[in-house]
C-alpha cells in the first residue's frame, strides 16, 4: 500500500508539473540580457513594455531595443521639424532656424542609421547591426556641437533631454547585440 500511495503521489507531482502554467520563459531572458547593458532599468522597461518579448529570442529582443531607439530618433526628428518657422516655432531667427533643420537631419539620418541596423540584425549581420547602432548614437552629438559652434544659441533643454534617451536606448541595443555572441 505504501507503494501504492508513493506511486500515486510521483503520478500527481507530474501531472501537477504538466499543467501548471508555464514559467515565463521570456523574463529570464529579458533578465539575462538586460544584464549585459549600462541601463538595466531602461532595458527591462523598453522590452517589457512590448508584449511580444516575453516569447522572443535573444535576436527578437534587440529587435525590439531598435524599435525603441528608432521611436525616439523619429519623434525627435519631427519635434525639431515643428520648431522650424513656418511649422510653429524658430522665432523667426534664420541661424536657430538653419540649426533645428540640420538637428531634424540628423535625427533623420539616426532614424536610417538604426533602420539599417534592423536590416542588418534580421541578416543576422550583427557586426554591422553594432556599427549602425554606434552611427545613430553619434548623429544627436553633431547636432549639440552645431548649437555650441553657434554663438548665442543655447541648447535646447529638451532636445538634450531626447539626445541623453536616444543615447542610453542605443547604449541598451549595443549590449543586447554584444548578449547575442555570448
Amino acid at each position: 500500500m505504501v507503494l501504492q500511495i508513493s506511486a500515486s503521489s510521483f503520478f500527481i507531482l507530474v501531472l501537477a508539473v504538466a499543467l501548471a502554467p508555464p514559467a515565463k520563459p521570456g523574463a529570464s531572458l529579458i533578465q539575462q540580457a538586460c544584464r549585459t547593458t549600462k541601463y538595466y532599468d531602461l532595458c527591462v522597461s523598453s522590452l517589457k513594455s512590448d508584449p511580444s518579448s516575453s516569447r522572443a529570442d535573444p535576436r527578437g529582443l534587440a529587435s525590439i531595443a531598435l524599435a525603441a531607439a528608432l521611436a525616439n530618433a523619429t519623434s525627435t526628428s519631427s519635434f525639431l521639424s515643428s520648431l522650424v518657422p513656418g511649422s510653429g516655432g524658430g522665432g523667426g531667427d534664420p541661424a536657430l532656424s538653419r540649426l533645428l533643420r540640420g538637428c531634424a537631419d540628423k535625427y533623420g539620418l539616426a532614424g536610417d542609421a538604426l533602420q539599417a541596423s534592423a536590416r542588418d540584425l534580421a541578416a543576422e549581420a550583427d557586426d554591422y547591426a553594432y556599427m549602425h547602432v554606434v552611427a545613430a548614437e553619434d548623429y544627436p552629438r553633431a547636432c549639440r556641437d552645431a548649437f555650441r559652434r553657434s554663438p548665442g544659441t543655447a541648447y535646447p533643454p529638451e532636445l538634450a533631454r531626447r539626445e541623453d534617451g536616444l543615447r542610453r536606448i542605443c547604449d541598451v541595443v549595443l549590449g543586447i547585440i554584444d548578449f547575442l555572441g555570448s
